[in-house]
């Protein structure tokens, strides 16, 4: 009998940002945090790439090579970077557009993916709001408040069977410190625990509610908050994380 194919994640951290118009501030505290994960699902039978400082073009590419893989029951994407409404920003500063990715894997040029579920955690800014509601810094370049953010034009060209969840609500700020973001953070908690054997919708629900009432930034930003959102077009429940957690053995 033939082993099952093994589910794939694709886990992209960007910390340190050159060219460009807008100086982006070094990530402190994201390329730890995105290990830490990349173990965690590598515990939950995931095969993960993680890959670090990588282009604008090197993020299309990488989604173009996962189309050429052989993939189990899920497929998991973990973006971490700075960003706005819509985009997320390469290490050469040049802006990567959600709606180019989720094309990239979309079921009309992808069939190999077409049938799995698709699941993206993005951990950057979607504008330069404070939610008023640790020294942290914010995964963003400067604020445009002139600019009306364009929340749903990439909801709109998410492919079936694709769940997208982001850090915070459209034209808000995303929260990072040297421990590392609200919203991984939360993940990371979930799917270290019980709750990992949730279905995806209850999972991210539990994440709203981890980063709603239990995070709040200090320093420069002191007392704001930081609320997730996801958009969702699976057909029927899923559970990609409740596989046993694999033990890692002791050094000899």
């Amino acid at each position: 009998m033939s082993q099952p194919r093994q589910n794939r994640a694709l886990v992209i951290v960007n910390t340190d940002f050159c060219g460009g118009d807008v100086v982006f501030a070094t990530r402190r505290g994201a390329k730890r945090e995105a290990e830490k994960l990349s173990k965690v699902l590598s515990r939950l039978n995931y095969e993960v790439k993680l890959m670090h400082n990588k282009t604008a073009k090197e993020i299309e590419d990488l989604y173009q090579q996962e189309c050429g893989c052989e993939h189990g029951e899920y497929f998991v994407s973990i973006i971490s970077s700075h960003g706005e409404e819509g985009v997320v920003f390469g290490s050469d500063s040049e802006p990567v557009k959600l709606t180019r990715i989720f094309q990239i894997l979309s079921s009309e040029q992808r069939p190999v993916l077409a049938k799995i579920p698709k699941i993206f955690f993005i951990q950057a800014c979607r504008g330069g709001e404070l939610d008023q509601g640790v020294v942290v810094e914010c995964d963003s370049g400067e604020p445009e408040p002139e600019r009306e953010p364009d929340c749903f034009s990439h909801y709109l060209s998410i492919p079936p069977q694709t769940a997208v969840m982001f850090a915070c609500s459209p034209g808000y700020v995303a929260f990072l410190n040297l421990s590392g973001s609200m919203f991984l953070q939360a993940l990371l908690k979930v799917l270290e625990g019980e709750e990992r054997h949730l279905d995806l919708n209850r999972l991210m629900t539990r994440i709203n509610w981890e980063v709603a009432f239990c995070c709040q930034a200090r320093g420069t930003y002191e007392g704001c908050k930081e609320m997730p959102c996801f958009v969702t077009n699976l057909l029927q429940e899923v559970l990609p994380f409740s596989a046993p957690i694999v033990e890692e053995a002791d050094g000899v």
